[in-house]
């Protein structure tokens, strides 16, 4: 058996000079991204070449073991990852063709006929409840299309979409990404549930800002600000309420629930603006006299409530796969097993966890959004002919994005089995206490790279931790500054952008996505930066719990 230990300064014994090397297939795929406007799947064939090549010729990697941890990383990009996606828009496609995604976009349209007020509403609150139940890409996937439902440009929806994910993906999937960093770092998951919950509510006071913003400038801000800044310390005060003090799994779908009801009760207690229909960006954008018919006909309230009731068995089915006894009991159908062929040892000589597949048969999030489709299945009255149908056109719609997705995750593997990652994260880990500032990129790093803020705490969670006690920084402070900083890069993910570009049409232009958002991207983790420096120090110290 070939054991091969990672070794974190291949290149010429330097830090420096082996984190240029290694950041290589990460330049080359947002190169090829974002200025060559290649397609996503290339751009990630292209660079996942490049991390192969790294590895086997920079880092000493058996070529083998190297084509391993790829194939690895291609496996768990379609499960559990690619597992949640294709059965969430499953479920949106019957939806669609038994015609209650129609009557769910008319109910919506009548809370408002503004298109700003719509992306916080859609975008923001209801995608951060798909967040909270599911994760994964899904809520960029649904709410996308449902933008572009109500009258959104197709790359305007996207780029909504995948701003709006950002503040509820700490806490994404019943809070997998913090219960993941709890377990890497041996720290109390509730103790940094509840500092991350210290650190995000504050960017979503911005995000429905700026979604705003995107959507009409400074004439949409200077109109509907009231609401977009209420429906944000709405979200924030519930999401920081409920992750320290009630339940740390509970905080987005509190959150999401809080936010649209303030969202939903400030449009009804103020005035539109002039007293007209405001549309997304002008004339351009204006939706189609057929789509106005159809957003003012009424709909027969028992219609609306089956359209409702897809999204609502959705969190029935996930609150009770939450619950203990039902929770052990699916946990039982959970295999695990090691790689074949591929044995790990990180550069201090001990087994690494990377080769270890998980497949959590009935308690992936993806398997428990089958059984809600099946149910909505009954709910709708689709036959097994018609939800077989809808299953093949999901899978011919997403072709691109499965590959895309498991080619990323393809490359993302390679990079950590090869100790490219970790190299990259020891390097920055050598700051010192300004480290703290450094930190949230380490985090957003991880989830460009893996398009998971679980991923990326499972990546980089223990090093932060480490990192801490070399520069006498709170290793809470630093664990959860991974996962807040994570959040910020799920929106230039090479997998969330194959996604967006899937839901909503753009195959081939995801790097005319990833121009429109890295500059969110990269403010809102500047921000974040500074306010975890300030929390390192005495300023704002005592936030730290």
């Amino acid at each position: 058996m070939s054991v091969f230990r990672q070794v974190l300064d291949p290149v010429a014994h330097s830090l420096a000079w082996s984190s240029l090397v290694a950041a290589l297939p990460l330049l080359t795929l947002f190169v090829l991204l974002g200025g060559l406007r290649m397609r996503a799947w290339i751009a990630s064939l292209v660079a996942l070449a490049v991390a192969l090549a790294v590895a086997v010729w920079a880092y000493g990697m058996p070529a083998g073991q190297a084509a391993l941890a790829g194939t690895e990383g291609a496996a768990f990009g379609f499960f559990p990852i690619l597992w949640i996606v294709i059965n969430a828009i499953w479920v949106y496609t019957m939806t669609v063709e038994t015609g209650h995604f129609d009557v769910l976009r008319r109910s919506f349209a009548r809370v408002s006929d503004d298109q700003r007020i719509q992306a916080i509403i859609i975008a923001f609150s209801f995608g951060a409840l798909l967040e909270a139940l599911a994760g994964f890409g899904t809520p960029v996937a649904v709410t996308s299309v449902m933008l572009i439902a109500l009258g959104f440009r197709p790359l305007k929806a996207a780029v909504l979409a995948l701003t709006a994910n950002t503040a509820p993906v700490a806490f994404g999937a019943m809070a997998t990404p913090v219960l993941t960093l709890g377990k890497v770092t041996s720290q109390s998951s509730d103790t940094l549930g509840a500092m991350v919950g210290r650190q995000t509510p504050i960017l979503a006071l911005f995000v429905p800002l700026v979604l705003v913003g995107i959507v009409d400038g400074r004439r949409g801000l200077r109109e509907t600000w009231p609401t977009a800044l209420g429906c944000g310390v709405a979200f924030a005060v519930a999401q920081y309420a409920t992750s320290n003090f009630v339940s740390v799994p509970l905080a987005d779908v509190v959150a999401a629930l809080v936010s649209v009801a303030a969202a939903v009760a400030m449009v009804r207690a103020r005035p539109r603006p002039g007293g007209q229909a405001v549309m997304a960006g002008g004339a351009a954008d204006e939706p189609t006299p057929e789509f106005a018919e159809r957003v003012a006909r009424s709909d027969d309230r028992r219609e609306v409530l089956r359209a409702y009731l897809p999204y609502a068995t959705i969190i029935v089915v996930f609150v009770v796969c939450q619950i203990t006894a039902v929770k052990n009991a699916l946990g039982r159908a959970t295999l695990t097993v090691q790689w074949p062929g591929l044995h790990l040892e990180s550069a201090a000589g001990k087994p690494l966890s990377l080769p270890t597949f998980t497949l959590n048969l009935l308690t992936s999030p993806g398997t428990q959004m089958l059984a809600a489709g099946l149910l909505t299945m009954i709910i709708l009255r689709i036959s097994v002919r018609g939800a077989l149908r809808a299953y093949r056109d999901t899978l011919v719609r997403l072709r691109w994005a499965i590959l895309t997705v498991m080619l990323v995750l393809a490359l993302g593997f390679v990079m950590n089995a090869s100790g490219q990652t970790i190299t990259l994260g020891t390097w920055m880990a050598g700051a010192g206490a300004f480290f703290a500032f450094l930190s949230p990129i380490l985090g957003w790093l991880g989830t460009a790279v893996t398009g998971s803020d679980t991923s990326s705490n499972s990546l980089f969670g223990a090093l932060q931790v480490a990192a801490a006690g070399r520069a006498d920084l709170s290793p809470v402070l630093l664990a959860a500054a991974n996962s807040s900083g994570g959040v910020l890069g799920k929106m230039v993910s090479p997998q969330n952008l194959a996604i967006a570009a899937a839901a909503v049409g753009l195959d081939g232009r995801e790097g005319d996505i990833l121009r429109r958002v890295i500059i969110w991207s990269l403010v809102f983790l500047a921000g974040m930066c500074v306010l975890v420096l300030l929390q390192a120090n005495a300023i704002l110290s005592w936030m730290v719990p």
